[in-house]
């Protein structure tokens, strides 16, 4: 099976038909967490800070888990599941997603830092461990065995879909990234002072009005003749 055919088409298929409702579930919490982690960082300070750093990484696994959840629920062609029923029959799988993934970027960051291609192998063979937790209700560790059953003898598909779903999340931020900014500063004549720094227009204007040296030792004889005519006719 072609990766790109099978996983990411189904996968494409199911986010197009419920798009706003994936969308609204994982806008709703990541705005919640947002708020929570800026009154901690208003009220606390350093540790307010990092209180609100963590309230936005358990958001993160929470939506993991929701958006597993609706993916199960909408798979019959409707949204049976409201908002709050989705985040509800999630929450309780937090712990193990959030224990499962935290394990999980620990070891793959260890093998990449190492020699990549363990590290490569490590997220191929756990990429389904959140589905594992939360529609199997698999624990945190055991989920890493039951996600590498499931991989194993698909780990190329799996590993291309994962490189295809990387290089479309680039395209996505690379457009997103030009869209938030458009127009690229332009070099413009020195007049305009808001554009170009004050010392490169100085330094253009002083290479500009700068003479060779034989035109300046020329004007200065001109200047000295002139001079010394100016004496002859006034005594």
């Amino acid at each position: 099976m072609n990766p790109l055919s099978g996983v990411l088409g189904e996968a494409w298929k199911l986010y197009r038909a419920h798009a706003a409702h994936l969308m609204v579930i994982a806008f709703v919490i990541y705005l919640v967490a947002a708020v929570v982690a800026a009154v901690f960082a208003l009220a606390g300070g350093f540790f307010g800070a990092l209180l609100g750093s963590i309230v936005e990484l358990f958001a993160a696994f929470l939506v993991q888990a929701a958006l597993v959840k609706a993916v199960q629920d909408v798979r019959d062609g409707r949204a049976d599941l409201s908002f709050g029923e989705t985040v509800s029959a999630a929450t309780p799988y937090l712990g193990p997603v959030a224990g499962a993934s935290i394990l999980a970027g620990i070891a793959i960051t260890v093998g990449l830092i190492l020699l990549i291609v363990p590290g490569l192998y490590l997220i191929t063979i756990w990429a389904v461990i959140v589905p594992v937790i939360v529609i199997e209700r698999s624990g945190a560790l055991a989920s890493f065995g039951r996600s590498q059953q499931l991989v194993r003898g698909r780990g190329w598909h799996v590993f291309g879909t994962l490189v295809l779903v990387f290089l479309i999340l680039i395209v996505v931020d690379i457009l997103l990234g030009r869209l938030g900014n458009p127009y690229r500063p332009v070099p413009r004549p020195c007049g305009d002072a808001d554009l170009l720094p004050a010392l490169r227009c100085e330094r253009r204007a002083g290479s500009g009005n700068r003479q060779p040296r034989g035109r300046l030792r020329d004007g200065v004889r001109k200047a000295a003749r002139e001079g010394h005519r100016g004496l002859r006719q006034h005594p």
